[in-house]
């Protein structure tokens, strides 16, 4: 069976690219792979004179949290998910490595035009910038529904 791979991590980007995967997972009969990462922030290891708190796991907490994130998201989605297998795929990395990696097998790349951090001005997010430039599968960068004003 095909697989899709969508970029899931709460974003209306995101909420968007998901929606735009359900669909085409509904026209080819596919599967649908929502992915999430998550990262251990540079200042949990102790950098510019911050001292993390002992007894503190990041990891878990991290992992726990990206979880219940693709948990709501998918949740959110409601019936648009109906009748479409769906696989949930948390791992830890920077998002463009987790999705490469989680697209290895798939058919089809799916991201939104932009998600969380970065920069508000840009057109493409350096995750879909990523994803474009390394994948070695096709990908779709869906942009967000407020880059397309009205025509009227």
């Amino acid at each position: 069976m095909a697989v899709i791979v969508v970029g899931v991590d709460g974003s209306p980007g995101a909420r968007t690219a998901l929606e735009w995967a359900a669909a085409e997972a509904r026209l080819r009969g596919s599967r649908l792979r929502a992915v999430q990462a998550w990262h251990l922030p540079a200042a949990a290891y102790g950098s510019g004179g911050f001292v993390p708190p002992v007894g503190i796991n990041w990891e878990d907490d991290l992992e726990q949290a990206a979880r219940a994130g693709l948990a709501k998201a998918l949740d959110d989605a409601g019936g648009l998910l109906d009748g479409i297998e769906v696989e949930r795929h948390v791992d830890e990395g920077s998002a463009a490595a987790v999705l490469s990696e989680a697209a290895a097998d798939a058919d089809l790349l799916v991201v939104g035009a932009r998600g969380h951090g970065g920069f508000i001005g840009l057109v493409l997010g350096s995750v879909s910038d990523q994803c474009t430039r390394h994948a070695h599968i096709p990908v779709v960068v869906v942009p967000a529904l407020e880059e397309h004003p009205s025509s009227s």
